[in-house]
C-alpha cells in the first residue's frame, strides 16, 4: 500500500472522521474509507464503482482525460510498435521487459504448452454445432480444472505459475478449436514451429486437405491485436477475475469468469457491433445520412467503434490498430468487400468533420480491430473470444497479483436497501 501523509475530514452531523490519503505513483489519490462502516455507521454508494478503487495495483495505468495507457510504465503505443505480445505477456506478469535469455525460455514454455488433453475434445463435440464460440469457451476453460490438478492449489507458487503458463498457452488453441467446430471443420493441432499469433491463424485458416502458408502482415496485425488487448486496468471481467478469485476458486474457474463477463456487448461485443453497424450503412453513399443521424440528439443512433468510456481524447491504442488496419487492407484489398469500403471511408469523413473533432470523437480500437478481423475472415462470433484469447494474460496477471496481496480478502459489497422493511408473514387464507 502507498504511504499515507494526508488525510481528509468527513463530518456527519456533528461528528468528524478522519480518513486516509494514498497518493499513487500517477493518477489521482485515494480516500482509504475500510473503517468508515465500523467507526461512522454509514456506507459509500458508488453504482459502477466509478469512483472507487477496489485494490491497489503496480501492472496497467489509464488516464482517460490524457489518452494515456501504461503497461508497467511502458506506454501502449511503443510496446505495440516495437515489442511483441509474448513480451508484453512476460512484461505484465513479471513487472519487467526480459532479458533475451528470459524472452527465449518464456517463449519455449508456452509454445510447448499449446496442446490440450485429447480428451478435452470430447467437450466441444457435446455444444450443439451452432454454439456461439463464447459459450464453448467458458464451458471448455471452466472445464480445464478436472483435467490439470497439478496447477489448481492457489497457495502454491509455483501451482499459480504453471497455471498460468497453461492458460496463456492453451488459449489460443481453445479459441480456435471453437471456431472450427462453429464451421464444422476438423480441428488443427497447434505447430511448436510457429509464433504465437501465426500459429492461431493457421490453427484457425488451415485445413487437412491443402498446405496453409501464414502471412506476416496478418500475423503481426493479429499480434498487435493481442497486444492492444492486454490489459485494461480494473475494468468488468477484470474485476469479476478478481472478485472470483477472493473466494479462492481456482484459476480455470476464475478465467471462465472472466471470459462469461467479456461476452456482454457492453463490454466485449464493442468491436462486434462496430461491424454490425456498418453492414447496416450498407454503401459508401448513405454514410452523410448516417452521420447526420449521429448528430442528431433526438435520435437513438450511435456511431460505434468512435469515442471511449474511458478515453476521453484519443484512444492511444488506435493509432497503432490503424496503421496494422491500412496494411492488412492494402495486402487484401477493399474493392469486393462493401463493409470495409463503407469502414474507410466512414473513417475519413468522421475525421475531417468539425463535429466529432470538437467531441473528440476519434476511431477507437474496436473500429480498427473488426476492420482487420473482417479483412482477415474472421465471422463477427469470433472477435469476442479473440478479445478473451488477448485478455487472458492481463487476467492472469491480475489473479496473480491479487493472490499475493496480504491485504486481500473476499469481495462483499454493501447495498442500499430500498425493499420493504420487515414485516410479519400473512397466512394464505387472508391475504
Amino acid at each position: 500500500m502507498a504511504d499515507t501523509a494526508k488525510s481528509a475530514k468527513l463530518t456527519i452531523g456533528e461528528q468528524s472522521y478522519d480518513l486516509p490519503i494514498y497518493s499513487p505513483t500517477v493518477g489521482p489519490d485515494v480516500v482509504d474509507i475500510r473503517k468508515l462502516y465500523g467507526q461512522a455507521g454509514v456506507f459509500t454508494y458508488d453504482p459502477g464503482f466509478t469512483s472507487t478503487a477496489s485494490c491497489d495495483s503496480t501492472i496497467t495505468f489509464i488516464d482517460g482525460d490524457e489518452g494515456v495507457l501504461l503497461h508497467r510504465g511502458y506506454p501502449i503505443d511503443q510496446l505495440a510498435s516495437k515489442s511483441h505480445y509474448l513480451e508484453v505477456c512476460y512484461l505484465l506478469m513479471y513487472g519487467e521487459l526480459p532479458t533475451a535469455a528470459e524472452l527465449e525460455d518464456f517463449e519455449n514454455t508456452i509454445t510447448r504448452h499449446t496442446m490440450i488433453h485429447e480428451q478435452m475434445h470430447n467437450f466441444f463435440r457435446g455444444f450443439r454445432r451452432d454454439a456461439h464460440p463464447m459459450a464453448t469457451m467458458v464451458g471448455v476453460v471452466g472445464a480445464m480444472s478436472a483435467f490439470y490438478h497439478d496447477s489448481t492449489d492457489i497457495s502454491d507458487p509455483r501451482q499459480r505459475e504453471i497455471a498460468s503458463h497453461r492458460l496463456i498457452a492453451k488459449m489460443p488453441t481453445i479459441a480456435a478449436m471453437a471456431y472450427k467446430y462453429s464451421i464444422g471443420q476438423p480441428f488443427v493441432y497447434p505447430r511448436n514451429d510457429l509464433d504465437y499469433a501465426a500459429n492461431f491463424l493457421h490453427m484457425c485458416f488451415s485445413v487437412p486437405a491443402e498446405k496453409y502458408e501464414v502471412n506476416p502482415i496478418l500475423a503481426r496485425a493479429m499480434d498487435r491485436i493481442f497486444t492492444l488487448h492486454a490489459d485494461h486496468e480494473q475494468n468488468a471481467s477484470t474485476s469479476t477475475v478478481r472478485l472470483a478469485s477472493s473466494s479462492g476458486a481456482n484459476p480455470f474457474a476464475c478465467i471462465a469468469a472472466g471470459i462469461a463477463c467479456l461476452w456482454g456487448p457492453a463490454h466485449g461485443g464493442a468491436n462486434q457491433a462496430c461491424l454490425e453497424m456498418l453492414k447496416e450503412i450498407g454503401s459508401v453513399e448513405r454514410i452523410p445520412e448516417f452521420i447526420a443521424r449521429a448528430k442528431d440528439k433526438n435520435d437513438p443512433f450511435r456511431l460505434m467503434g468512435f469515442g471511449h468510456r474511458v478515453y476521453k481524447n484519443r484512444d492511444p491504442r488506435a493509432t497503432v490498430m490503424k496503421q496494422s488496419a491500412d496494411e492488412v487492407l492494402d495486402l487484401l484489398g477493399v474493392e469486393n468487400n462493401p463493409v470495409l469500403q463503407v469502414a474507410k471511408e466512414l473513417e475519413k469523413q468522421a475525421l475531417e468533420d468539425p463535429y466529432f473533432i470538437d467531441k473528440k470523437l476519434f476511431p477507437n480500437v474496436d473500429f480498427y480491430s473488426g476492420i482487420i478481423l473482417e479483412a482477415m475472415g474472421f465471422p463477427t462470433s469470433m472477435f469476442t473470444p479473440i478479445f478473451a484469447l488477448s485478455r487472458t494474460v492481463g487476467w492472469v496477471s491480475q489473479w496473480k497479483e491479487q493472490l499475493a496481496d496480504p491485504q486481500h480478502k473476499i469481495g462483499r459489497p454493501r447495498q442500499l436497501y430500498l425493499g420493504s422493511a420487515q414485516r410479519d408473514y400473512t397466512d394464505i387464507e387472508n391475504r
